[in-house]
């Protein structure tokens, strides 16, 4: 099998910009993005982030939400990426299965974490069949400073973001949770910000291209 490299952030943290810059330097590459919002199965987590399910209890949510993106992620790679997963090329990611630990586990008490991410694992790595990641790698971005950088995004209108990226004290747990899972599996981790503002792109490229390359 090939090489799965997974490029993990919050909303605002600048994983496409990198995705995309990567994209130039590594062109044997194969890049794909979770999640899928063009398939059926990504329509369907449209519609959860816009609030359509209006799901109040979270010990419920934090596992129905989980299905929605791990299906969207199966079907992807049984009818796309799979293929190219079984080459020599490797597959590059924006989001992966790292994404539920980072923005569902947190909806769950503390202590309920060790054992959603034993669930989690099962379910889409065992049940579904899903390849594991060679490496990981977390784009640290703080959330005061991602949020100037969404509402940059979208123009200084705060009703485009959807129902994660307009909480800001949810995506404050989500990074916790990030940690947590960082230090239980071994992801590398970039800073993206010094003194409260953004790195360079540039600078975040450069740490992220030879996190990478010490994998290829």
């Amino acid at each position: 099998m090939g090489k799965l490299i997974v490029i993990e952030g919050l909303d605002g943290s600048g994983k496409s910009t990198q995705l995309e810059l990567l994209r130039e330097k590594l062109p044997d590459a194969h890049f794909i993005t979770f999640p899928q919002y063009d398939s059926d199965s990504g329509r369907i987590i449209s519609s959860y982030l816009s609030g359509l399910y209006n799901e109040q209890d979270p010990s419920v949510s934090a596992y129905s939400a989980s299905i929605m993106y791990a299906v969207d992620r199966y079907t992807s790679f049984r009818t796309y990426w799979g293929a190219l997963y079984s080459s020599d090329r490797p597959v590059i990611s924006a989001r992966y299965v790292s994404s539920n630990a980072v923005y569902q586990m947190t909806k769950l008490d503390r202590d309920k974490w060790d054992g959603y991410l034993e669930w989690l694992c099962d379910l889409e790595y065992l049940k579904l069949g899903m390849p594991r990641p060679d490496k990981t790698v977390f784009l640290d971005m703080p959330t005061d400073v991602s949020q100037k950088l969404l509402l940059k995004r979208y123009g200084g209108d705060e009703s485009r973001k959807d129902i994660h990226e307009r909480d800001t004290a949810y995506l404050e747990r989500c990074r916790d949770a990030a940690m947590f899972a960082a230090e239980k599996y071994g992801w590398s981790i970039i800073p993206c910000s010094e003194s409260g503002e953004p790195r360079s792109i540039a600078d975040i490229n450069s740490e992220l291209m030879n996190a990478v390359k010490e994998l290829l």
